[in-house]
């Protein structure tokens, strides 16, 4: 049995070993198209990894935003999820990211955060999507904790309410 982490990690080493795409996408163009497609079942996983650190440890004091898919300044495609809140806003640091990202000299897409730096995404169906849950939440969870460095442990309302778990 693989886990689905796992999947995720072992479809991404086969792009790279079989030099294509989601086992069809060959040219730049055919990546860009499944990329496309992928940015819409990562959607709704995105914003419940964000929803959920929002939830227990903003207290609901933040908000969610998207961007959609769009062109980036290098020529590549991407798709934005924050997460900001007033403490982050006051501290003038960056809100917490999820960024999926397919880069113009990327072989293929890749998932990162606002702080935190490339993980590969290789998604295709909802189920797949659904399966980046626990690394969308990773994610999300690292950020925060690096945006605490920038800043400090003040910006998370949660602690500063005296909440332990």
């Amino acid at each position: 049995m693989t886990y689905p982490h796992n999947e995720a990690l072992l479809r991404h080493f086969a792009d790279l070993r079989d030099r294509w795409h989601g086992e069809t996408a060959v040219t730049r163009e055919e990546k860009e198209q499944l990329f496309a497609v992928t940015v819409e079942p990562l959607d709704p996983i995105a914003r419940e990894a964000l929803d959920e650190l929002n939830e227990d440890l903003l207290l609901g004091t933040g908000k969610v935003a998207a961007t959609g898919l769009d062109r980036t300044p290098d020529g590549g495609l991407a798709a934005l999820w924050v997460l900001w809140w007033p403490e982050q806003v006051a501290a003038g640091i960056n809100p917490i990211a999820i960024r999926a990202h397919y880069g113009r000299g990327f072989h293929h897409p890749h998932l990162s955060g606002g702080t935190v730096d490339e993980w590969p995404l290789n998604v295709f169906t909802p189920e797949q999507a659904l399966a980046e849950l626990p690394t969308l939440r990773a994610i999300a969870a690292a950020d925060l904790h690096n945006l605490v460095f920038q800043a400090d442990y003040r910006i998370v309302p949660a602690t500063m309410s005296g909440s332990r778990s």
